[in-house]
């Protein structure tokens, strides 16, 4: 008889008090649920949201193993799954913020992930470069699908998707929810306006924003009226979504006659003809994105792993350390640590 493999060992970072440094620790190895998938992770990405749920934000309860983002291979599938099966190269969003489980947590070697916010990873990207996604899509996408927000259509695979004569502003283009907004507009046939600082001009135009304009500019809110022009101006993401932001937005909403503003809570009271739309950034809204472009998207190159990563370490020990860079001074990349 041939000898039974050994059962693969999982090990995860916890936290086990707000504001503590993480343990690294054995752990249970994850068991999928009918319609999930468990990942042998090779890369994670750090989100503004990480080091905020290290101090305590939307901890349910504790030891938990925070962190979104992840890539790696699939090493096991739900009986109700379908579309991955064992080995497939793969990029997902964890769900620990909804669930509270551990096993939820991207920060382990190995992570359960709902199969249906999963996609297939060309062998052509690296998992390092195609970690930078799953949040941000999902948080835009949570923007952009529900009918209470922006309302627009999902992007298709067409070499060129035709012009809705329409138009997305996104503040933030050249951050990683920005940027991913963007792309989405774009393939679906919007022009997207952005905004960013002029170093990262180009990073929105690969994007595929139409044209990009310096937020710190006197003449921003003019500058994207007369862009827009005779086009139907169909909301502003704000990417950014913190309450400075709103110094640039209100002004812009203003000049474009009032609209919906998604992703942020506004810092006080709006004008009568702008409304404003918390987005959670996880959940089943992107479920249709992910089913029905997100694979296509990165195989045929229409859907770009941006912004860059910028790896800073390898193994679940430099966890700590990268939420340190995530807190500092990072522009137009996204911090990922291998494992």
């Amino acid at each position: 008889m041939s000898p039974i493999p050994p059962q693969p060992t999982n090990l995860s970072a916890f936290l086990d008090s707000p504001n503590q440094p993480l343990r690294i620790a054995p752990s249970p190895l994850p068991t999928p649920g009918e319609n999930d998938i468990i990942i042998r992770n090779h890369a994670v990405a750090i989100n503004t949201i990480d080091p905020a749920q290290a101090a305590g934000f939307n901890v349910k309860k504790y030891p938990t193993v925070l962190g979104h983002d992840l890539a790696g291979e699939v090493f096991a599938v739900g009986s109700q799954v379908t579309r991955f099966r064992k080995g497939d190269r793969v990029i997902g969003h964890a769900w620990q913020f909804l669930t509270g489980e551990a096993a939820d947590g991207a920060f382990s070697l190995y992570s359960r992930v709902p199969a249906r916010n999963a996609a297939v990873l060309p062998e052509g990207i690296s998992y390092a470069d195609g970690v930078v996604l799953p949040l941000a899509l999902d948080t835009a996408a949570a923007g952009f699908y529900q009918e209470t927000h922006l309302n627009l259509e999902l992007p298709t695979i067409d070499a060129k998707p035709a012009s809705r004569g329409e138009v997305v502003v996104v503040y933030g283009g050249s951050s990683s929810v920005g940027a991913a907004a963007i792309q989405l507009a774009f393939n679906a046939g919007y022009r997207a306006l952005a905004t960013s600082s002029p170093r990262n001009f180009d990073l929105c135009r690969n994007c595929g924003a139409s044209e990009v304009f310096d937020y710190k500019s006197s003449t921003i809110a003019e500058d994207i009226a007369r862009a827009v022009g005779s086009d139907k101006f169909v909301g502003l993401y704000n990417a950014i979504g913190v309450p400075e932001s709103f110094d640039v937005v209100l002004p812009v909403m203003e000049k474009l006659g009032g609209g919906i503003v998604a992703n942020t809570k506004p810092p006080g009271k709006l004008p009568e003809n702008v409304s404003a739309r918390f987005v959670l950034g996880v959940g089943e809204s992107s479920f249709p994105l992910w089913e029905g472009f997100v694979t296509e998207g990165l195989a045929s190159g229409k859907l770009k792993c941006l912004p860059n990563a910028k790896v800073v370490g390898k193994g679940l020990g430099s966890l700590q350390a990268a939420f340190e860079t995530r807190d500092g001074p990072v522009s137009a990349e996204k911090i990922v640590v291998e494992l």
